[in-house]
């Protein structure tokens, strides 16, 4: 048994086993409420576009695939489809969400940089638990190798307790697997487990969104932990090997692309805290077409002016490199806003004065799914 790396601001300790051969083990019905990598709900259809540009589909992600296995699942278990699940405890609600890093491991594997993919995996399932209004509590991780590299799993999970440091909450503990000859020599992956609370008067789940809202963005810091096939697709379609300098940063792409994913649950909690919140939303996989619909009512729209912020360096070279159209870029990636809240009119200088970055983007209206204009 390994000791758990434990945040600073906790001094709560939970064990960490090691396993030299890993079992299938149950898993709670709540994992496939949050999870992402296939949402677990109907996606849309990638676009193929009509200029011969790179999609989604091309990079290898099959979204027919995964919309059969949303539909087999939903027979299963309808209730599931949210950011995260909820449990009844008490005067309040477990708030809990899963996720992994994704195909980003792939640059940490090539860059030989390891450090920061911890805190994506942290980032992922707290920015999901968050838009409920619950505050994470504890988290736990899965770390899989062929063969354990200590200096390596080390760095990892230092990354996983900056990630709970930033979110305020604790690692509890998590499973390091030992697999000889599942993984390819020095590589891994990730998975992570958050659980939160919200009092059950204080849930936001959208349903008092109304027409005239106003729908606020926060920056990213790139393009988190989403839509790297797509990226990975485009530099080698464009000749670039991830030690070139990217034009954006003046760095390796590789190092410039590892930059961690945005913790955003100090800066929701301060909105939440200030101003009547009624909508929150984690822009990932799906990104805006199919994230900001799951918050807002039937009957209304968002309503997106994209004049309101200048898309990022880094998702325009994206774009011309691989010649990716626009709905596709606006269906992957987060385009430079990672969350999004919804909120009154009254409500948006109290928001803008709390100093968190926060500024409009659009607005509530009549209609359906997501308008950019």
């Amino acid at each position: 048994m390994q000791a758990a790396l434990v945040n600073q601001a906790a001094a709560v300790q939970g064990p960490r086993s090691s396993a030299v051969q890993a079992t299938a083990s149950a898993r709670p019905a709540v994992e496939h409420a949050a999870a992402r990598r296939q949402r677990r709900r109907p996606v849309a259809a990638a676009a193929e576009g009509g200029s011969g540009g790179l999609s989604y589909k091309d990079a290898g992600v099959d979204i027919d695939a995964g919309n059969e296995l949303v539909k087999r699942i939903q027979k299963l278990n309808p209730n599931i489809g949210g950011f995260s699940g909820m449990v009844p405890f008490g005067d309040s609600f477990l708030v809990a969400g899963t996720d992994g890093v994704g195909t980003k491991l792939k640059l940490a594997f090539d860059m030989n940089k390891h450090d920061t993919v911890g805190i994506d995996l942290v980032a992922m399932s707290v920015n999901d638990i968050v838009t409920s209004g619950a505050q994470p509590m504890f988290f736990l991780d899965y770390f899989a190798c062929g063969k354990l590299d200590v200096d390596t799993a080390e760095q990892v999970i230092k990354g996983i307790v900056d990630g709970c440091r930033q979110s305020d909450c604790v690692l509890l503990g998590g499973e390091t697997a030992e697999m000889p000859g599942f993984y390819s020599p020095g590589e891994y992956d990730l998975a992570g487990f958050a659980v939160g609370s919200v009092k059950k008067d204080k849930v936001i789940d959208g349903s008092r969104i109304q027409a005239g809202d106003v729908i606020l963005g926060m920056k990213s810091s790139g393009v988190h932990s989403n839509g790297f096939s797509l990226v990975r697709k485009v530099l080698e379609v464009s000749g670039h090997s991830l030690h070139d300098t990217a034009p954006w940063s003046g760095e390796p792409f590789g190092l410039s692309l590892l930059t961690p994913t945005v913790v955003y649950v100090r800066d929701c909690m301060k909105m939440i805290g200030a101003a009547d919140v009624r909508g929150l939303v984690h822009i990932t996989g799906g990104g805006f077409p199919e994230n900001i619909p799951r918050v807002v009512p039937r009957g209304l729209a968002a309503r997106i002016r994209r004049s309101a912020w200048e898309v990022p360096a880094l998702f325009q070279w994206v774009q011309e490199a691989g010649k990716v159209p626009d709905s596709e870029m606006f269906r992957t990636f987060n385009m430079g806003i990672g969350m999004i809240a919804v909120v009154p009119r009254s409500e948006v200088d109290a928001v803008l004065g709390l100093g968190i970055g926060a500024f409009e983007v659009g607005e509530i209206v009549e209609g359906s799914g997501v308008e950019l204009v």
